[in-house]
């Protein structure tokens, strides 16, 4: 029998669908950002406006935060085994049901069950935002697999765009509260989650991501070395950013005069243009044939740099300089910008070690150290805060820092061969 002749065009088709694909699931990964955005805005605005202290604001997103390590490794096994769309679907579902579960919240509830009750709401989120996560993140690797060379700008695009999105869901859930009131901006979000469910249904492919799962917890955290360097990486790098952003930055500013508008516009505005230099970020590193060798030390190079930052800030607020608000504002700016390449990097660097075949497990993984980062962050944000002020805050974002880079220096700049377990 003689060799199958390849068909006319079939690279060009393969690229095309790919192209489709990553349209399809970063649009629906944008209405579920812009969504899970307004979720926090409406959450962090209707608690403070009933008298929540800053600290149990924060407390109502560990489980949240906590949720997502669960999610994101169980999701990332479940994508593998059932296909990509399946756990799409899942996420956005189990979105809508925590968004029905929190609007069910009565004003005549204690103060104890009301907290319990957003808790529990808040944990349902946090694992339908992490499987939607991780799922889509894989996808992308999928699809870029057939477009040679776009790996990088569609992983910036896709994770940029995003935040972006979410700063946008911000100030969407700021006037659906004052517009519609909290438990009717809830039932709205819950539509707008139910058009996004219908088009995953109808245009992801069904078996797209389909493999040969783990087959047990072994392999399945027996990672390669790049991706566990990298995962360890993540955790205190998202630690750091959150240790004082979550509760130090809006309490310390809201502290020196600004109105609960300002700051809200402000963190809105930060979170914007976050996304935006993320997705400019592929411009800001010089790309190698490998995919290893210029990117893994502009990782190092940008870690090293923003652990500058907090380092500098917490002098600064430590010698009490004049206008503290102000240079908070622009100090932030500057970690803003560091922060958001080297996350955009990482987000590189994690599809660049993973392995084709096992894709969303790894992805799972990586975003699991993602999601405990920004747990132990929330919590420490609440304790630094409130036992030395943003000083302690900024000092512990330093130590995460510098702890991050330190961990870059090991990560390979070769990818590892596959292992017997993963051969056919």
């Amino acid at each position: 029998m003689g060799a199958v002749t390849p068909t006319p065009g079939a690279p060009a088709v393969a690229a095309a669908n790919g192209a489709r694909n990553y349209a399809i699931v970063t649009a629906a990964y944008w209405g579920f950002t812009l969504t899970d955005g307004a979720l926090r805005m409406l959450v962090l605005l209707h608690f403070y406006r009933l008298g929540y202290s800053p600290f149990t604001l924060a407390f109502l997103f560990l489980l949240y935060e906590a949720m997502g390590v669960v999610a994101n490794l169980v999701g990332g096994w479940l994508a593998t085994r059932y296909g990509i769309q399946r756990m799409l679907t899942v996420g956005l579902c189990t979105q809508i049901g925590g968004f029905l579960l929190l609007s069910q919240l009565s004003p005549q509830w204690s103060v104890a069950l009301s907290v319990a009750w957003v808790v529990l709401s808040q944990g349902v989120c946090g694992i339908a935002k992490d499987l939607t996560k991780t799922a889509s993140k894989s996808a992308i690797k999928l699809t870029a697999g057939s477009a040679s060379g776009q790996l990088f700008k569609w992983v910036a695009w896709f994770t940029g765009s995003k935040n972006a999105m979410k700063g946008v869901g911000f100030f969407l859930g700021g006037l659906l509260l004052d517009r519609l009131g909290f438990q009717a901006s809830l039932w709205t979000m819950a539509a707008l989650l139910s058009l996004v469910l219908a088009g995953v249904v109808l245009f992801v492919p069904p078996l797209m991501g389909k493999s040969k799962a783990s087959r047990s917890a072994k392999e399945l955290f027996a990672k390669n070395r790049g991706i566990n360097l990298l995962a360890a990486a993540r955790v205190t790098l998202f630690g750091a950013r959150d240790v004082w952003f979550v509760v130090g930055v809006p309490v310390f500013l809201y502290a020196s005069g600004w109105s609960f508008t300002m700051v809200g516009g402000f963190l809105a505005a930060w979170t914007i243009g976050y996304g935006l230099v993320q997705a400019l970020a592929p411009a800001l590193v010089r790309r190698s044939d490998d995919g290893l060798s210029s990117e893994v030390p502009a990782a190092r190079l940008w870690s090293a740099l923003l652990a500058v930052v907090p380092v500098a800030l917490a002098a600064l607020v430590a010698a009490k300089v004049p206008q503290l608000e102000w240079v908070v504002v622009a100090g932030l700016g500057v970690f803003g910008f560091a922060f958001a390449v080297n996350s955009s990097v990482h987000s590189y660097l994690i599809l660049a070690y993973a392995g084709s075949e096992k894709a969303a497990e790894d992805v799972g993984f990586y975003y699991a150290a993602n999601a405990l980062g920004r747990f132990f962050g929330t919590l420490l944000s609440g304790l630094l805060y409130q036992w030395g002020g943003l000083l302690f805050a900024l000092c512990g974002s330093a130590v995460l820092l510098i702890t991050c880079w330190a961990v870059t220096l090991a990560l390979p700049t070769v990818k590892a061969l596959p292992s017997p377990r993963s051969s056919p």
